[in-house]
């Protein structure tokens, strides 16, 4: 029956998250405002029951930042915001409201204390030493951030934060090899003559073992550019679904295009974490964590008429939040254009604002639109009830911990997936027949006349972990959301749409993802 509960609601969660590709990939660029900053634009959030071998105790949480990132994007490349705050927070008592953050700050410096690297210019009439306008000098084979030919030198601190993230208590997250409270962040992968042993050999360095004030274990941590984990027919999509209705609603053409974003780059901010450092209790209610990641900048800026590279601006005052993202494709397609900028400024325990939006949901209206009441007709049930139970309060039974709020949730106490979950979470091939590529909502029998779909465990293509019990690299919302959001799980005569199996022709794919922490894979390099 708990297996069931959450089955039931997933693609009742999904239908929220209908056509990830407006908000450009899962959350890249989906709000006016953030689009304009896109150092602190969040764009995934994962928070999953760890499946690496030997590592079923702990939780992984993962946040992505500065989208769509190209591998040659130099000279400066993709260092984290200095006058930002990068924030992980995590709920674990039911009232929608941090209880522990993890708080990161970071720095960029210029090597030869702050100067950077010169060159000596000249002839036998003289010689200057002039700064080079690149962020390396040669070739970087040494594992340090302070490592000759190496210009920017980018470093941060973490903090756990426990109570409320700006007045409650503050202590330091240190390295669990020497006790050191400041970390160095790798370099982006700039190429291969940049890195002639391989960027992993590199940037594996700067995976560490960390020690969390208040919790028995270490944790694991590391912080720096992965290629990109989210898979979507971007161009197609924004352009009204510029595809014919039979292409995408025939099974056989999931996998017809290459992911359009699949060169692209993130900065992963990603902890591994003991399980009991988060949650209360190891059953029942208080074995559910909610999660979510923001970033802040201070509310004032003045631009600096004679800017240098530290201080290009001065900035003060109050942090405002500018960035929020729990569950994917919210703000995207759920939140309307005019709150979007609010949505991300907002706080879990104020999603009682935004209600009329799950209520009464405009995404199927808008998918009736672009191919006609006859093709595809959007179901007519309103107020969506069965979408806020799954959106804003959890499953009862399963991931449900009493709060009424928007993030994800993560019932800790049920197991990371087993070995037949995994294979087909990792297949051997991309496929159109794989098990589990539509996750829960693979679980459900058709519908007949009145009657809604049923659960069916033992179908093929049934695989109950992950979304929305959390959210791993490479559940696929996607194709879910499109099927969902058109009536999958209602009666056939609500929704009559419902049966059409809609899908974007991108599948997720293998190769996108490791089956270790931090489990996305190895950046772009610019050659």
């Amino acid at each position: 029956m708990r297996i069931g509960n959450m089955l039931t609601a997933v693609g009742a969660a999904a239908a929220l998250f209908v056509s990830a590709h407006d908000g450009q990939a899962s959350s890249h660029r989906e709000a006016p405002f953030i689009a304009k900053n896109p150092k602190v634009d969040a764009t995934d959030f994962y928070m999953f029951n760890s499946f690496e071998t030997g590592r079923d105790q702990f939780v992984t949480l993962i946040a992505n930042y500065q989208p769509l990132q190209d591998a040659y994007g130099g000279p400066n490349y993709f260092t984290m915001d200095p006058e930002a705050i990068y924030e992980i927070h995590v709920d674990n008592n039911a009232d929608a409201a941090e209880d522990i953050t993890f708080q990161f700050r970071f720095s960029n410096a210029l090597a030869n204390s702050g100067n950077g690297i010169a060159l000596p210019i000249g002839d036998d009439a003289g010689v200057k030493n002039v700064g080079i306008p690149l962020a390396i000098a040669g070739s970087v084979n040494g594992g340090s951030g302070s490592v000759n030919n190496i210009n920017v030198n980018e470093s941060y601190t973490v903090k756990v934060v426990r109570g409320n993230r700006r007045t409650g208590t503050a202590q330091d997250v240190t390295n669990a090899t020497g006790g050191a409270t400041t970390f160095t962040k790798p370099i982006d992968n700039i190429g291969a003559k940049t890195f002639p042993a391989g960027y992993d050999t590199y940037a594996n360095q700067f995976k560490y073992g960390i020690n969390i004030p208040g919790c028995t274990g270490q944790g694991k941590m590391f912080v720096g550019q992965r290629a990109e984990s989210f898979a979507v027919n971007l161009g197609t999509i924004f352009d009204l679904v510029n595809a014919p209705l039979g292409t995408i609603a025939d099974p056989a053409n999931r996998a017809a295009v290459a992911n359009p974003i699949g060169n692209k780059n993130v900065t992963s901010i990603a902890l591994e974490l003991p399980v009991d450092c988060l949650r209360t209790a190891s059953t029942g209610a208080a074995a559910i964590i909610g999660g979510w990641t923001t970033a802040s900048v201070r509310q004032a800026r003045v631009i600096n008429p004679n800017a240098t590279y530290s201080k290009p601006s001065r900035e003060g005052g109050a942090w405002a939040q500018v960035s929020r993202l729990g569950s994917p494709l919210v703000n995207e397609v759920v939140i309307g254009l005019k709150d979007k900028d609010k949505f991300n400024s907002s706080e879990p325990k104020n999603d009682a604002q935004f209600a009329d939006y799950v209520t009464n949901p405009s995404l199927a209206e808008l998918i009736e639109i672009i191919f006609g009441a006859a093709n595809a007709p959007a179901p007519n049930a309103f107020p969506r009830a069965d979408l806020v139970a799954a959106f804003l309060t959890g499953v009862t039974g399963v991931n449900a911990n009493g709060s009424t709020a928007e993030y994800l949730r993560l019932n800790t106490s049920l197991p990371a997936s087993t070995d037949a979950a995994q294979t087909a979470f990792f297949p051997a091939a991309q496929s159109v027949s794989r098990k589990g590529d539509l996750g829960a909502l693979g679980c459900f029998t058709a519908g007949s006349g009145a009657t809604a779909p049923a659960l069916d465990t033992s179908l093929t293509g049934c695989d109950p972990a992950g979304f929305p019990n959390g959210r791993r690299p490479g559940d696929d919302v996607t194709d879910i959301a499109l099927r969902v959001v058109m009536g999958r799980l209602l009666p056939p005569a609500s929704a009559g749409a419902g049966g059409v199996p809609l899908h974007d022709a991108v599948l997720q794919s293998q190769s996108q993802f490791d089956a270790a922490f931090p489990y996305l894979k190895t950046p772009k390099g610019g050659t």
